[in-house]
């Protein structure tokens, strides 16, 4: 499944995400979703949200 569509993600699930600060290296990094932070319902670059650890990425993966 693609993380660009908003109605794709729920709280719970397992994701990659990219960290901004990994955003020119790829480095993606996985975590359970805590908070969508993105409103619209689409977005090219993936969906913004913010694991239970406390990092704030865009959606690349969903896991599960």
């Amino acid at each position: 499944m693609q993380g660009n569509t908003r109605k794709n993600i729920k709280i719970g699930q397992e994701v990659a995400i990219v960290l901004k600060k990994n955003q020119r290296s790829g480095i993606l990094t996985e975590g359970t979703i805590k908070r969508i932070l993105t409103n619209s319902a689409t977005h090219p670059h993936g969906i913004k949200v913010m694991l239970t650890s406390g990092q704030v990425g865009r959606v690349k993966k969903i896991l599960s």
